[in-house]
């Protein structure tokens, strides 16, 4: 133990040394705790690689600096007190760091990123590092308002129960002009989807201004809400380069009587809590597609997991979030994905290490968070979708409606009867897993566009080894 004129004397020492590592510390329940994954430099400790991010993203700097003693500082240090090697992956370290919930600003996402994600990645010393997971503390999720609508009032507006959502993205994403994409949407909801959606990097250009996009989309929403007698949506996208226009997009929406809007994650934290906070004044869902996050959620040693990034959006407040589909084109391991639905749906997510879910997290009562399924998913596939992802899910079938050979309506036709035929199974107590492309086979008998739909699709899979996986090895114990 250091005298304090040894810990404050002018000049460097290791991070340990200055306090930034306690393998006696007992986290508080009001504490922050996040754990990396750390992969220290050839020759540094890990211990010491773990207390230099506990300092580099609380209250150190590389010299030691008498102006802490100005300071509650043994309070404001971050603590590393637990390391633990990763399961079969060499010079990798699980580190578990605790920080005190005073580092932060309460309901700001944009300042909890600040310190737990900033300038600390670029730390030289690390080969690499990467956030897994973080438990927030009831006091600290207290001041985040949450997602705006939630799942259960969601499906009181739409009048939609007992089973997912069906959707799907326009496509092509990009060309259409405004009266084409209307015709579009019109076709797959009057079809049988409850949502259409414009897709991330749809926002103005010169082929279809916005406004335009809006009117023939909402004129396309309310003619097939008319026709079957479905309330109906399109989720409207008002990314834009502004707060100032993104506003103005999302008032108009609001005018034209639309129920749902849509923002990218690109935008920025500060700008995803202020179109939350807008959407809870205005009554509005607000559905966030994740454009971007694979560059920084999918590699395993550097980065952020999409787990983390989860919780920080039901924090946020969104109301849908793409959170990954296991059987589609995108990435997506099993555990991990059912891991990533149970923290948008949970009202106490477990602690779950196969899940890739490291601390049980109470949610304190913040709304649920629907998660959004989409990307190279076709009918055929129903029954896998229903058993990995449940029924409180959207499933979007953007090539999978509008490829259909038969037009946008009958795509949309067949993944209705497919949904709705795995669903009566599954209420009528069939093992849908086993039994589901007999299921399907049945319910083509009698839909000409289902049967169109498993011939077209029938054969196509996306069969590949996934890069975000738990490391999780089980621990055999005596009986």
């Amino acid at each position: 133990m250091l005298t304090q004129a040894e810990r404050y004397k002018s000049g460097v020492m290791p991070y340990a040394q200055m306090g930034y590592w306690d393998a006696d510390y007992v986290p508080k329940e009001t504490d922050v705790i996040a754990v990396f994954r750390i992969s220290p430099q050839d020759g540094v400790d890990p211990i010491e690689a773990a207390a230099a991010v506990a300092g580099e993203s609380s209250t150190a700097t590389w010299t030691v600096v008498w102006t802490d003693r100005l300071t509650a500082c043994e309070v404001y240090r971050a603590k590393a007190y637990r390391v633990d090697p990763v399961p079969e992956s060499p010079g990798q370290y699980f580190s578990y760091i605790a920080y005190d919930i005073d580092l932060f600003e309460e309901g700001s996402i944009a300042n909890l990123t600040a310190s737990i994600i900033g300038n600390v990645f670029g730390f030289k010393p690390l080969k690499a590092l990467r956030l897994e997971d973080m438990r927030m503390p009831v006091a600290y999720l207290k001041t985040f308002q949450g997602p705006p609508t939630g799942i259960v009032v969601e499906r009181e507006r739409l009048d939609k129960f007992g089973r997912p959502l069906l959707g799907a993205t326009t496509k092509p994403k990009l060309g259409l002009s405004s009266k084409n994409y209307g015709r579009v949407v019109y076709e797959a909801l009057k079809g049988g989807l409850d949502f259409v959606k414009d897709d991330e990097n749809i926002n103005s250009q010169p082929f279809m201004h916005w406004r335009d996009r809006f009117l023939y989309c909402m004129e396309a929403v309310n003619k097939a809400a008319a026709a079957t007698g479905e309330v109906k949506g399109h989720y409207l996208n008002v990314t834009a380069a502004t707060m100032e226009d993104m506003y103005e997009r999302a008032d108009f929406a609001k005018q034209l009587g639309s129920c749902i809007v849509m923002i990218d994650l690109v935008i920025g934290y500060t700008a995803i809590q202020s179109m939350a906070k807008w959407a809870r004044r205005n009554d509005m869902i607000l559905h966030l597609h994740r454009a971007g996050h694979g560059t920084y959620t999918r590699q395993k040693t550097h980065g952020v997991s999409f787990r983390v990034i989860a919780k920080w959006m039901r924090m946020a407040g969104v109301d849908h979030i793409h959170a990954g589909t296991v059987v589609g084109k995108l990435e997506g391991d099993p555990n991990v994905i059912k891991g990533i639905y149970s923290i948008c749906r949970d009202s106490f997510t477990r602690q779950n290490l196969e899940q890739g879910v490291f601390f049980d997290q109470d949610w304190a009562g913040l709304r649920k968070m629907m998660p959004v399924a989409s990307g190279g998913i076709h009918a055929g596939q129903m029954h896998q979708l229903i058993s990995y992802l449940g029924e409180d899910v959207v499933l979007q079938f953007g090539g999978g409606t509008i490829g259909h050979p038969h037009g946008i309506q009958a795509g949309a036709t067949a993944n209705r009867v497919a949904l709705e035929a795995i669903i009566k199974a599954r209420n009528e107590g069939r093992d849908i897993w086993q039994e589901g492309p007999q299921i399907l086979e049945d319910a083509a008998r009698w839909c000409s566009p289902l049967r169109a739909a498993l011939q077209t699709w029938k054969d196509v899979t996306f069969n590949y080894q996934s890069t975000d996986t738990a490391d999780f090895v089980p621990t055999a114990t005596t009986a």
